[in-house]
């Protein structure tokens, strides 16, 4: 009688880890680019999006982006290969926090010009500061929350009504329209957003942070030298990233 295939027991011990086999290729990609490309840059993230890095990857497509963790990159920077160049080293200190690799044919004043105009705005997450103050006014609740003339808004569906009342908003149903019975103030200036006041930033439109890429410092094959741009900010921890960005790309 054939073994039955249902019941298989696979032990974990068995299963390949994926964690070690991206930081190997992360590892190499990054020493297999170095004598291929006149410049690095390393570059830090303000209010990091994937959806905006895969803009920037698409742009740069003459290049190659590495994002991933900063031990690795960092090594990979200062290996001491035959066809690693020592001043590659003096890139890492500039490796710390939401930061990658950009290795490029073009030059800094181009790379400079096109991160100084990349500035898409997004929604806030939870734990991200208020650029501004913003308030819900009373009376029918239209979809931009008072941010455009109600002429040319339109109000806010009736099946949002529930969900704008479990996010704190005092709204009742008035002749089929959602009505807010008093003026709402969703956050001020300065202050730290929570996961309420983000979701009704969102629901309304309203995006109050800019995804930033600033260019920290950058290698020059032809002179070796390292030119310092901008100085790392401190930061405590690395940025989450999906897992096909750490630092591996589609070839």
């Amino acid at each position: 009688m054939p073994k039955s295939k249902r019941a298989k027991v696979v032990h974990l011990t068995k299963t390949q880890k994926k964690g070690k086999e991206l930081t190997i290729r992360l590892f190499s990609n990054i020493q297999q680019c170095i004598p291929q490309y006149p410049y690095i840059y390393v570059f830090g993230v303000d209010n990091m999006r994937n959806t905006y890095l895969k803009d920037i990857r698409s742009e740069m497509s003459d290049g190659r982006l590495f994002f991933g963790k900063t031990k690795v990159m960092s090594r990979a920077l200062s290996s001491t290969a035959a066809d690693t160049p020592p001043s590659t080293s003096h890139l890492s200190p500039h490796l710390s926090g939401a930061c990658g690799l950009l290795f490029s044919p073009r030059p800094p004043a181009e790379i400079l010009e096109y991160f100084s105009t990349f500035t898409p705005l997004d929604f806030a997450r939870a734990g991200t500061t208020a650029s501004r103050p913003f308030s819900l006014p009373a009376g029918t609740v239209y979809s931009r929350g008072g941010e455009v003339p109600p002429e040319d808004d339109v109000p806010v569906q009736q099946s949002l009504e529930p969900s704008l009342r479990n996010l704190g908003l005092s709204t009742r149903m008035e002749k089929g329209k959602v009505v807010l019975d008093e003026t709402f103030e969703v956050c001020k200036e300065g202050e730290v957003l929570g996961s309420r006041q983000t979701s009704l930033l969102k629901a309304f439109g309203v995006a109050m942070v800019e995804f930033r890429v600033m260019v920290r410092a950058y290698w020059t094959k032809e002179s070796g030298e390292v030119t310092v741009v901008e100085k790392a900010k401190e930061e405590g921890m690395d940025v989450d990233v999906d897992e096909g960005f750490d630092g591996i790309e589609d070839d």
